[in-house]
């Protein structure tokens, strides 16, 4: 079980150049309120940046500094698992990132990406989406399982059944087949070669027992038909060596497409901010007609006229993005065109490599016969020589066969383990046998939020949820409260299986503007008595709805703005 301990951040969003703290786990619910950017959420982002190098919500990392000290962001989480005590560090400008254990900085020899596999693996055993299912429920960037893809589902629920080590054997397995297959078409071609090198020394022999004469014409016969191919294979050459330089010129584009796509796809993300934006202030012009900081009444023509130019604005990006992501498509075709070429060029090169083989090989052969006309000419034939030179061919073939045939063994093995292995497997059969286990626990859960369903995830993680009336429904044919329920139903049922599995089993459960969205009063009341039963669990929940929630937890966080910088008031 993973126990938090600890989080503090400086320099992150709009907090200051000074340490704000948050203890996890000395009180088992505290409520968290504030203004709108007053900063209540930043404790998720401070949390996630920790661990993961990415915040919770959608905010790029650059934004992540605080604007007005530009430089000096940091954040630290400490928690204890597996009977030790792990501090983490990172932050930017300048980049952080160590990992303490028991107060000992851990090697950080590997790069950031092995020490951050390190983290995920070994230590948390939990990533990035299985830790914002189990421990944090949002409303903002939360995308709930029930919105995610099959693969994603599928992932999450292998972490919490620790069945994810499956899948690194099955990429293990992939390894060794491709490795097998390289390895048999290379015996295949020595054995080819051999075979041809066998039967021209065969042929030799024969030939050494007829008459000198017709030795010597027949071995020029085939020294000439050596030439013609050497000749041949030349020009072969030749011509893939021009196509290849003239495919060349193509592949020279692809620095410049991947420059246009890279900054496409920026700006694209700056345009969609301004889109959300834009949206986020249209919506408050159309159902406001007062202001909510000041109480004063919006005049309607000034509302009229930031309507008029949102919604011009908006026009105008929803445009801008259509024709970059015609930009983007138009470089893609480049880009397709170009790799293609580079296959072409790679095939060219294959033949370019095989040929001049084959040019070594009948260069050297007539070297040989022009050597065996000579001998015939000036001795006589040496039977006994070659017929010994082709008792061995015989052994080295006789070898090659049966290194194919072990080869070939082996990967009949390798296809049988990986038919286990393989999501319709061995982890299907696992997880056929936790499915009742989770419909279960959803159900309850459901019941308990007063959301009479039949709630069931088959196989391939599909849900079919029935009514009271049997009626089939899925979650996108409910409302958005309904949505919210089954969504806290899944969320407390991984940590209940997470807490059965020990494998992703923690403390902390945070409900980021939970209360504030699409509960109704009824909702809110079954949500609580639920949260109110959870065992060893410290519970965040930040809401707008203080002076509804506060009698019902036993600690009060208020953030407030001042100068333009979040503080945190207990």
């Amino acid at each position: 079980m993973i126990i938090f301990r600890k989080v503090k951040w400086k320099n992150l969003l709009s907090t200051g150049n000074y340490w704000t703290e948050i203890k996890l786990d000395n009180k088992d619910s505290t409520l968290i309120v504030g203004e709108n950017g007053s900063g209540k959420s930043t404790m998720l982002d401070a949390m996630c940046f920790a661990l993961f190098n990415k915040p919770f919500r959608k905010v790029s990392k650059p934004q992540l500094v605080n604007s007005i000290n530009s430089r000096d962001l940091v954040t630290e989480l400490e928690f204890d698992t597996n009977n030790k005590s792990y501090k983490v560090i990172r932050g930017a400008k300048p980049n952080v990132f160590e990992i303490y254990c028991n107060g000992e900085l851990l090697n950080q020899d590997a790069n950031a990406r092995d020490y951050q596999e390190y983290l995920e693996k070994f230590i948390l055993k939990l990533n990035y989406k299985s830790f914002t299912q189990i421990v944090i429920l949002g409303s903002a960037s939360f995308t709930p399982f029930m919105q995610l893809s099959s693969n994603d589902r599928r992932s999450i629920i292998e972490e919490l059944l620790e069945i994810r080590v499956f899948s690194t054997m099955n990429g293990l397995l992939k390894t060794k087949m491709i490795e097998n297959k390289d390895n048999v078409t290379e015996k295949k071609h020595s054995i080819e070669l051999n075979e041809q090198q066998y039967d021209m020394k065969q042929s030799y022999l024969n030939t050494i027992k007829e008459d000198d004469i017709l030795k010597v014409k027949k071995l020029q016969l085939e020294k000439n038909q050596c030439d013609n191919e050497v000749i041949n294979y030349t020009r072969f050459n030749e011509a893939n060596t021009i196509a290849a330089g003239i495919l060349q010129e193509e592949v020279k584009l692809k620095n410049k497409s991947e420059t246009r796509i890279g900054k496409i796809t920026k700006l694209e993300s700056q345009m969609e901010s301004l889109v959300t934006i834009h949206k986020k202030d249209k919506k408050f012009f159309e159902n406001h007609d007062d202001c909510p900081t000041c109480n004063q009444h919006i005049d309607e023509k000034f509302k009229k006229k930031e309507l008029t130019n949102l919604i011009t604005n908006i026009e105008k990006l929803d445009q801008g993005l259509k024709d970059l992501g015609d930009k983007f498509e138009s470089e893609q075709i480049k880009l397709e065109k170009i790799r293609k070429a580079q296959e072409e060029i790679q095939k060219l090169q294959v033949n370019i490599a095989t040929n001049n083989n084959v040019i070594t090989n009948k260069k050297n052969k007539i070297e040989e016969l022009i050597k065996e006309i000579n001998e015939i000419k000036t001795s006589k034939s040496n039977s006994e020589k070659e017929q010994k030179e082709l008792d061995t061919l015989e052994t080295i073939l006789k070898e090659l066969r049966e290194e194919l045939k072990a080869l070939l063994e082996n990967k009949n093995y390798y296809e049988a383990a990986s038919t286990l292995l393989r999501d319709t497997g061995v982890k299907t059969k696992i997880i056929k046998q936790y499915l009742p286990i989770i419909n279960q626990l959803t159900n309850k859960y459901l019941s308990s939020l007063d959301f009479f369903v039949n709630f069931n995830l088959d196989e391939s993680f599909k849900e079919t949820i029935k009514s009271r009336h049997r009626d089939d429904f899925s979650y996108a044919s409910f409302s958005e409260g309904e949505k919210q329920r089954i969504d806290m139903a899944l969320m407390l049922t991984w940590r209940a299986v997470a807490k059965i599995k020990n494998s992703a089993n923690t403390n902390l459960l945070i409900l980021d503007e939970t209360f504030d969205s699409s509960l109704d009063a009824n909702g809110t009341e079954d949500l609580m008595k639920i949260l109110q039963l959870l065992e060893d669990v410290n519970l965040f929940v930040i809401s707008h709805k203080g002076d509804v929630l506060q009698d019902k937890f036993m600690n009060v966080i208020k953030f407030k703005k001042e100068r333009n910088f979040s503080k945190a008031y207990k």
